[in-house]
């Protein structure tokens, strides 16, 4: 189920306290509901029914773990622009999403259609990306760049 799904299915609107929650949170996970409650100055039982709506209604998916880009130096990670054929975006967004090494999938305006993050874990497993994204009915055209370095 999709997120428009979701919203959809439960009307909810969103407040500032609700986007400033998802902020704290973007940048630290992990916050206790005491923390949360304690930087949002509200109480601990306004900060669980929050997260319970968000997590219910599919505006939180899920919460990671971010890890420091130099304990992921054996990560190869890269931008794939794409280029879809006619109206065939839905679908080639739906094989994208089977590719476990394409980290986000965005739509975009301009000459490129979408644009995906890739992390891969070596160069065959790299390649491989590229070919199967590349032989999906419907992609057009591609450009992918590695990434470097993060300055």
């Amino acid at each position: 189920m999709t997120f428009e799904d979701n919203l959809n299915k439960r009307t909810y609107l969103y407040d500032s306290l609700d986007k400033e929650l998802i902020a704290i949170l973007r940048t630290d996970a992990r916050a206790s509901i005491s923390k949360l409650a304690k930087i949002l100055h509200v109480s601990r039982g306004t900060v669980q029914n929050r997260l319970d709506r968000l997590i219910g209604s599919g505006a939180i998916l899920g919460f990671t773990v971010r890890a420091h880009d130099q304990l992921e130096t054996d990560v190869i990670k890269a931008v794939m622009m794409i280029e879809v054929v006619g109206k065939s975006t839905a679908q080639v967004i739906n094989k994208l999403r089977g590719i476990p090494q394409l980290d986000k999938i965005h739509t975009t305006n301009g000459s490129w259609d979408l644009v995906a993050e890739i992390r891969a874990s070596n160069l065959l497993d790299f390649d491989q990306v590229l070919c199967d994204v590349r032989t999906i009915d419907g992609v057009l055209n591609s450009e992918t760049s590695i990434l470097l370095r993060t300055i």
